[in-house]
């Protein structure tokens, strides 16, 4: 079983945006928009919260979440102040998906990362220690990026269920258990 660390999702709204403006009428902390240094304004409803990402185009991004709800709810304050600051008629978007889930696993014993990127398939694994101190694995048949660490730990990135990654850290573990 896996541990979800970070949702990912985005979204649209159907309108353009002055982000300078919007910016600077919602007000520092919440809002940071620096075009010198990224096209995107920045909204945090508080310190350490999840972090949206809005752009001129009116596509965002929520990163930070701790689950689906989580992403949810964060879209629904979301659009509540557009709406209440009549940026948007009505809280509601043109779409809205949750992306990524990214969850970690522990399997529970050292692994040799070298053995590992032989067994598991050279033409599935990247491992260069020097660059990385993971092995990163892409299994075949499904949408995802493993992440195995020396310690055991590993991280599921790229699913867009919490299932998938549940199916893939319980083959991994199949898998693993085999090499070990």
């Amino acid at each position: 079983m896996v541990e979800i660390v970070n949702v990912v999702a985005s979204g649209a709204l159907d309108v353009e945006l002055d982000l300078e403006r919007l910016a600077s009428d919602i007000g520092d902390p919440v809002a940071r928009y620096d075009p010198d240094k990224y096209p995107g304004m920045y909204l945090r409803f508080k310190e350490d919260a999840p972090l949206i990402t809005v752009y001129r185009a009116g596509k965002f991004i929520i990163t930070g979440t701790a689950s689906e709800k989580e992403s949810y709810s964060l879209r629904e304050r979301f659009l509540n102040l557009f709406s209440d600051m009549d940026v948007i008629e009505e809280p509601k978007d043109e779409w809205f998906a949750i992306q990524n889930y990214v969850c970690i696993g522990e399997i529970g014993q050292n692994l040799n990362l070298n053995a590992l990127a032989i067994d598991l398939g050279l033409e599935n694994t990247e491992y260069e220690p020097e660059q990385f101190p993971g092995l990163i694995y892409r299994p075949s048949n499904v949408d995802g990026v493993v992440l195995l660490f020396a310690t055991g730990r590993v991280v599921i990135t790229g699913c867009r269920s919490v299932d998938t990654a549940d199916e893939i850290f319980a083959d991994m573990n199949e898998r693993l258990s085999s090499f070990i």
